[in-house]
């Protein structure tokens, strides 16, 4: 079995299926990427940008944290290295994703942000154009399960800050 306590791995893997949404049938990165604009939108209208800026930098220091303890017992399990549940690392970089635009473009309603950071964000995750691809096999596991997404959301920043000068 695993060598985390019963409870304690269970609780890692419920973290890092994004409290569950990364369980949801068919494309766990995309319902936990739509999953994480909920709490986006609540931290910005509750408590603004730099509300969400901390809860990006805690849920990806979090998210290195539970995939380190969590992948090396999923793989004695006979899982993947890279379960597609796994969606904390979405959550992240959506979350960069929006920060990004919301930092130069501050007045744009939730309402364009929250839509075209989704879509540029998942794009880039789906897609994983040069360097995103590259970076997914870098380092051990628990590492590059999440930089990957995070360079999709920084990605999915620059191009949304372009679309939004050109277009707004």
């Amino acid at each position: 079995m695993t060598t985390l306590a019963n409870s304690t791995f269970w609780i890692l893997r419920w973290i890092a299926a994004g409290l569950g949404s990364g369980w949801l049938p068919k494309a766990p990165g995309t319902w936990g990427s739509l999953f994480a604009l909920l709490p986006a939108w609540f931290m910005l209208e509750l408590w603004g940008l730099n509300a969400l800026w901390m809860a990006t930098l805690i849920v990806t220091l979090f998210g290195f944290l539970v995939c380190y303890y969590l992948l090396p017992e999923l793989v004695k399990l006979g899982q993947h290295h890279d379960p597609g549940w796994i969606v904390i690392d979405e959550w992240a970089g959506l979350w960069l994703n929006i920060a990004i635009l919301l930092a130069v473009f501050p007045h744009q309603p939730l309402e364009i942000i929250l839509p075209l950071a989704f879509i540029l964000f998942r794009g880039f995750d789906i897609i994983k154009p040069f360097p995103i691809k590259r970076i997914e096999s870098w380092g051990a596991h628990w590492f590059s399960i999440m930089n990957d997404d995070l360079v999709a959301g920084l990605m999915g920043g620059v191009v949304g800050l372009l679309l939004l000068q050109v277009f707004v």
